[in-house]
């Protein structure tokens, strides 16, 4: 898709230019990031960003190569911690509280995409390696109210670079691949003729595809290496 006219979306703000060097220095140099399918992205668009969640540097990820910013969800007790809140509450991250996630997850999700803003989510819910696992049922709500393109994304190496429990970040390839958007009007038409069980499953499969082509082109690229 081509970036012509319409929505011009939020702009990063200068703390989304301040950490955007050191990320794509870390993204180029420690942890190399290979990103397929950036083009098929109208970024002057809001649109909805599904992918896997393999670890916490996804966010970082999604964001790094896009020239503006993307709007996440992220429970309310990061946001009481010393310059980290900062950081969240200055580059447009919803605070939820779990008490009251699903709702309010739902709530803050399409309010942002009425903004203008490009939205990710991560519909497993928690961090997975290997196989992408179930995805939470709320998301056919953010679907259905919407009405924006979904971008499908995999990504692979992730959990490699900075694994669950880790505390310091390998020296690991990433890859991240978009897949085809997923328009608004075969949205409606899936949500239209099956359950919300089926909309979800419709859409996983499509991040499904996306990250295994992610992961064998990354296999590939560290057996060359």
């Amino acid at each position: 898709m081509t970036n012509t006219g319409g929505h011009s979306g939020p702009a990063r703000n200068w703390v989304w230019r301040m950490i955007q060097l050191p990320t794509a220095v870390f993204f180029r140099i420690w942890a190399p990031l290979t990103v397929e399918g950036i083009e098929k992205v109208d970024q002057s668009q809001p649109g909805l960003f599904v992918s896997n969640h393999q670890s916490y540097l996804d966010p970082l990820i999604l964001a790094v190569r896009l020239g503006r910013p993307v709007s996440y969800v992220a429970r309310d007790s990061l946001f009481r911690i010393p310059f980290i809140g900062w950081v969240l509450r200055n580059t447009y991250v919803t605070p939820i509280s779990r008490t009251a996630a699903r709702a309010a997850t739902i709530r803050a999700a399409v309010d942002r995409l009425k903004e203008g803003f490009i939205v990710g989510i991560f519909p497993e819910g928690t961090r997975s390696s290997g196989e992408v696992k179930q995805f939470r049922p709320g998301i056919a709500a953010i679907l259905r109210r919407s009405d924006v393109p979904v971008y499908p994304i995999g990504v692979a190496g992730a959990d490699r670079v900075l694994p669950r429990g880790g505390l310091f970040a390998r020296p690991r390839r990433i890859r991240l691949v978009i897949g085809d958007p997923i328009l608004p009007e075969t949205i409606r038409e899936q949500a239209a003729k099956g359950t919300k069980e089926q909309l979800v499953d419709f859409v996983r499969d499509h991040v499904v595809e996306c990250y295994a082509e992610a992961q064998i082109r990354n296999t590939k690229r560290i057996e060359s290496t």
